[in-house]
């Protein structure tokens, strides 16, 4: 099997890309690279500069935010999740560390290429604005937890 081929195969397997035909997965292929990752080795890093989106094809990532407490992990992402691409959207340094928790694949899609995608293609913008928008959810889910925490220690006080 060719290595773009395999790519193609790649790409079909996540769920952004799955109902785009052979003929458009093949330009995504030549605007990304497959990159594999070891376990405890970081994807991304909170405060650099974006210059990439990561879709996961195989294998799981921890997302973890530095605060003064120290990192505090926010999400856990599987295949065909899409990270990274918050800091190209808002042209803001990255959001939080991405850092693998098993060995794993993911699609490196450059910043120009992305955003490229997006416009030529409204089903992955689509895909992309549903899964930035169930982080939110999950984001303000956990917000209302830890406020009713420290409202609920601060009363035993």
């Amino acid at each position: 099997m060719t290595l773009l081929k395999s790519e193609i195969d790649l790409l079909r397997s996540v769920p952004i890309f799955a109902g785009i035909e052979p003929a458009r997965l093949k330009l995504i292929a030549f605007t990304s690279d497959s990159i594999a990752y070891r376990a405890g080795q970081v994807i991304c890093r909170q405060g650099q500069p974006g210059d990439a989106a990561y879709v996961l094809v195989d294998g799981e990532a921890d997302v973890s935010v530095a605060t003064e407490a120290g990192d505090y992990l926010v999400a856990t992402l599987r295949s065909g999740d899409v990270v990274g691409e918050i800091s190209i959207l808002c042209d803001t340094p990255r959001t939080a560390t991405v850092t693998a928790r098993t060995s794993l694949t993911a699609l490196r899609v450059r910043k120009e290429s992305f955003l490229q995608l997006l416009k030529q293609f409204p089903e992955i913008a689509a895909e992309v604005m549903r899964g930035l928008a169930e982080r939110l959810t999950h984001t303000n889910e956990e917000l209302v937890r830890a406020r009713n925490l420290a409202a609920s220690r601060g009363g035993e006080a």
